[in-house]
């Protein structure tokens, strides 16, 4: 270790150790990399590694190295962790060789470095590369070191120190490698070429030989480097807390502090930072609560088909209302606990089967949250640095939800629809949401029944700012995917997507609250207000990235005012800037849905289909209370004091990690979600096609529960190829702001066109493919009366023909000619298609009857898939230029209230087949045959015969029908 003679002379070792230690650490971690993935290989994926291309156990016992290290994971992680860690030492190892043999005017020591380096990089191309991801580049990668082995050993040999024992070992541990190499050849050859059972085991004690003897070689140099000291010197005394510069320390120190804005001028506490996560953790809780509450009342108008009566539970926001009475406000901001537990009972609602008490029982804990969090932030408005605390928990515990859903596929895993049996934690998120709670709500309130009001400013304009807030915040950024599904328009893709591009959302959320928080009198001009309202127009206006940039510029801009928007109210009366806030953001909500929803709604006719004017609303409402914070800055002069202020505050620190946290959290995530699957059909070798059409009824089934899991085993079972989704768009406040086709299409390994978009005006329309989707375009049918009618136009890549594939949901039964309009359009669009095409549809018509015959008729150039099926009203299945040879119908169980329709086809393999397809007679295509005289891969699974399966089974015909001809 270090000596007295550097101390001394140097005063400045801040860390010396003997080389020796740079053997050893690469020794025993190399040795860990392999031997750790053996043992771990061995547990959990015995018989797996052992096979090989010919045999398995028992005929191969033992593993290669590179079916141990690069076929399984975990033991192809943890081999891959400790290799990186053992570079360090490797090149440290060949540097200290090279110092310890350089002599002038001698060019073999270079030689051996340039050799020992190209060897260790070499090294880490075949343990990198595995080959099973490029055999080709492992076994040239594995050659290229066992080549430049050669000169390196031998050149350790002839360079060796005048040490014995060194010489010795490296001339028996070099031999003894290049020995092995003979043998390890010949058992080779015997399993490839000869295919000889049990020589791979053997092959692989010689391949694992070679690993030992390798690293048993350049321990060799620990006998060497005992002669080396490596010392770190600090030559300046940096480390030492000299003040190496010019500049005086009190300068450099307030320099510091000046560049990282504060933050990290005080030492880390624990105490404090649990503090921060369990606020943040009880601001996830507060949306969590909030967001659920539109999609339990949603549940209910979807069983009514209209007004309910129950909607009226969105207003149980409005609770921060009863602020405004005296004794109940001192009550309340004196007993926060109590009702920031209470809020909790939102969390506990999954516990309570019956709908309906299930909605009360979240309308409660909403409105105690709401309640809650106004009394809390109204009591630590007289310190600042405790009210920006609380208010970067509400906001940063957005930006959480946000990560939760998308981690859980658009579903809060803590929400009352979700629960174990379709993924949700709930006892989990309830749990932990008592403890951050408790911890919340620790500290005293700063202020009693009287607390001092601002009245520098107006209540009423910072209500109308915390309303057109909080829509935003939810409607937009309560889900990584609203923002993308507004700008998307089909494929080929030319925009971002939910599972790729979403982190950007969050990345702009993140930097809007880091200039909120350190840069308020930038985020507090109307400068940075017309930046926000460009991006919301951006967003309105324009499709692909150019719609996504305004998404993000918004995305930053909300988060970033959300800071002193809501420091602002929060120091005047909270019964107006809450109360009469959340009153305004529910009206908001309601014109979110009657923009679509007009047909159910009184008025809603005025509204249809102008979401631009809700952002015209939302952005004037922000505008508001933005006029209200310009004002009151220029009557007080109170900008650069508090900005000064607020920038000694400790708590940043612990909110930036978090945001840190949740960033890295959410890009596991996304690594997790990256797509693994090769979107396969199920039938290739019979160039089958089975389709169907399904109206999945937002995703909540019968009991209001989320539907994904069920739907996704049903749709399995039944091997769906394509299938068509109806009633499929969520992202609305009312609805979730989820998206049921991500689960479905990454679980199943289909691709999907989500359809129009959520500021399209409908109820949407969705397609999922096991084949690639060539092209698509979306369609708003004529509809002057009544709901928007969606339509998908896609061009599938179908064992090399391209497939046209129609999904559509016509309009309400209400609106007869809105339902002719959209007929003649359709058959229009069906019949300007050369090519084979499927129709999966909602159509509202009884078969033969009516609009019926404008679908299938000569127009269209579509046939039906029966035309005896008499029992049909709303889902129908039409086709052209395909082989049909199926059809059945399959009960819903309690999903949706409409069953799924299954349709199968044969693809033409030939011009000759197509044309006699095309022009088949209709009394030929029709032929009906029995199960057994269909080729086994045509028929469909057995599983839902006779009662069938968790409630699904082939109904109305009770068993599917076969075609032939």
């Amino acid at each position: 270790m270090a000596t007295s003679r550097y101390k001394d002379k140097d005063g400045g070792v801040v860390l010396s150790f003997g080389g020796q230690w740079v053997s050893w650490s690469h020794t025993v971690v190399a040795y860990l990399a392999f031997l750790s993935a053996l043992i771990v290989g061995s547990a959990l994926h015995y018989r797996k590694i052992v096979q090989n291309e010919w045999y398995g156990y028992p005929d191969e016992w033992f593993p290669s190295v590179s079916a141990t290290i690069g076929d399984r994971y975990p033991e192809r992680s943890i081999f891959m962790i400790f290799i990186a860690i053992t570079s360090g030492p490797r090149f440290a190892l060949v540097g200290l060789f090279y110092l310890l043999t350089a002599k002038p005017g001698h060019t073999l020591p270079k030689a051996v470095a340039i050799s020992g380096l190209i060897r260790t990089l070499t090294c880490g191309g075949w343990t990198y590369i595995t080959s099973t991801d490029d055999h080709d580049w492992h076994d040239i990668l594995m050659i290229s070191y066992i080549v430049f082995t050669i000169p390196w050993t031998t050149g350790c040999i002839a360079l060796s120190p005048p040490n014995a024992r060194a010489i010795k070992y490296r001339k028996y541990l070099a031999s003894a490698f290049f020995g092995t190499l003979v043998p390890l050849v010949y058992f080779f050859i015997q399993h490839k070429v000869h295919r000889v059972a049990g020589a791979y085991t053997i092959y692989a004690f010689f391949e694992w030989a070679l690993i030992l003897l390798d690293v048993a070689f350049d321990a060799v140099t620990a006998l060497d480097f005992d002669t080396f000291e490596v010392v770190v010197r600090d030559v300046k005394g940096a480390s030492k807390g000299v003040n190496t510069s010019s500049m005086p320390t009190a300068v450099l120190e307030k320099e510091k502090e000046k560049a990282t804005a504060g933050v990290f001028s005080a030492g880390f506490r624990l105490g404090e930072a649990l503090d921060i996560v369990a606020d943040v953790y009880h601001g996830f809780v507060f949306w969590s609560i909030l967001t659920s509450l539109g999609v339990v009342v949603w549940y209910f108008p979807l069983w009514h088909m209209g007004i309910s009566g129950y909607e009226a539970l969105v207003m149980s926001t409005v609770t921060p209302a009863l602020l405004a009475i005296r004794p109940l406000r001192f009550l309340i901001v004196k007993n926060q606990r109590v009702t920031h537990l209470l809020s909790l009972a939102g969390l506990l609602a999954y516990l309570v089967e019956n709908p309906v008490y299930r909605l009360f029982t979240v309308g409660f804990g909403v409105g105690m949250s709401c309640l809650g969090w106004a009394a809390t932030l109204y009591s630590d408005s007289v310190q600042p640095a405790r009210l920006e605390a609380r208010i970067l928990a509400w906001t940063i515990g957005l930006l959480m939800s946000s990560v939760a859903k998308f981690a859980w596929y658009t579903n809060n895993p803590i929400w009352p629809i979700m629960h174990a049996a379709n993924g949700g934690w709930n006892g989990t998120g309830l749990v932990l949401a008592i403890l951050a709670a408790l911890r919340f709500t620790r500290r005293a309130p700063l202020q009693g029944g009287n607390p001092v009001e601002d009245k520098s400013g107006s209540a009423l304009l910072s209500a109308l700012g915390i309303g057109g807030l909080f829509f935003a915040l939810h409607s937009l950024l309560s889900d990584t995917s609203t923002m993308i599904l507004w700008v998307w328009d089909g494929y080929p893709i030319r925009g971002p997507v939910s599972n790729v591009h979403a982190w950007y959302t969050i990345a702009a959320m993140t930097a809007g609250v880091v200039a909120g928080m350190s840069r308020r009198a930038l985020v507090t001009t109307w400068t940075a207000y017309g930046v926000g309202c460009l991006g919301a127009a951006l967003l309105t206006l324009y499709h692909r990235w150019v719609g996504y940039y305004g998404a993000l510029a918004l995305a930053a801009y909300l988060m970033a005012i959300s800071i002193p928007l809501i420091s602002s109210a929060s120091k005047k009366n909270p019964a107006v800037t809450f109360g009469l806030g959340f009153l305004i953001y529910n009206f908001l909500v309601l014109f979110h849905v009657w923009v679509v929803a007009y047909a159910f709604v009184p008025g809603g006719p005025l509204v249809r289909e102008h979401t631009d004017w809700i952002m015209i609303t939302m952005m004037l409402l922000i505008g508001a209370g933005v006029f209200d914070l310009i004002s009151q800055q220029a009557k007080s002069g109170r900008k650069m004091a508090d900005r000064r202020r607020a920038a000694n505050n400790n708590h940043r620190k612990y909110h930036l990690g978090t945001l840190g946290v949740l960033n890295v959290l959410f890009l596991c995530a996304n690594f997790l979600r990256f797509p693994t699957n090769d979107y396969k059909p199920y039938h290739a070798n019979d160039r089958l096609l089975t389709a169907g059409i399904w109206t999945i009824h937002f995703s909540l089934d019968n009991d209001m529960w989320s539907s994904e899991y069920r739907m996704r085993d049903l749709i399995k079972e039944m091997e769906l190829d394509v299938i068509g989704l109806l009633e499929s768009d969520l992202q609305r406040i009312i609805m979730g702001n989820r998206d049921t086709t991500q689960f479905l299409a990454e679980d199943l390994g289909m691709y999907v066109d989500y359809g129009p978009g959520p500021n399209k005006h409908t109820w949407g329309a969705a397609l999922l493919s096991k084949f690639p989707i060539l092209n698509s375009t979306h369609h708003l049918l004529p509809s002057p009366v009544g709901e928007l009618a969606p339509a998908i136009h896609a061009t599938l890549d179908v064992y090399g023909t391209a497939v046209d594939v129609f999904v559509f949901h016509s309009g309400q039964e209400e609106d007869p000619e809105d339902r002719r309009l959209q007929s003649e359009y359709l058959a229009k669009l069906m019949g300007s298609s050369p090519r084979p095409s499927i129709l999966l549809s909602y159509l509202v018509t009884k078969p033969l009857e009516g609009n019926y015959n404008t679908y299938v008729s000569d127009a269209s150039g579509m046939h039906d898939v029966d035309e005896t099926d008499w029992d049909r009203w709303c889902e129908y299945i039409l086709f052209k230029g395909l082989r049909r040879t199926g059809y059945a119908r399959v009960s819903r169980s309690t999903i949706t209230d409409t069953e799924l329709q299954v349709a199968k086809f044969v693809v033409p393999a030939t011009e000759e087949d197509a044309v006699s397809v095309w022009t088949a007679p209709k009394q030929l295509r029709d032929r009906r045959v029995p199960e057994h005289e269909v080729p086994e891969g045509w028929r469909f699974p057995g599983l839902f015969r006779g009662e069938g399966v968790r409630g699904h089974r082939y109904h109305v015909f009770d068993e599917p029908r076969y075609y032939q001809f």
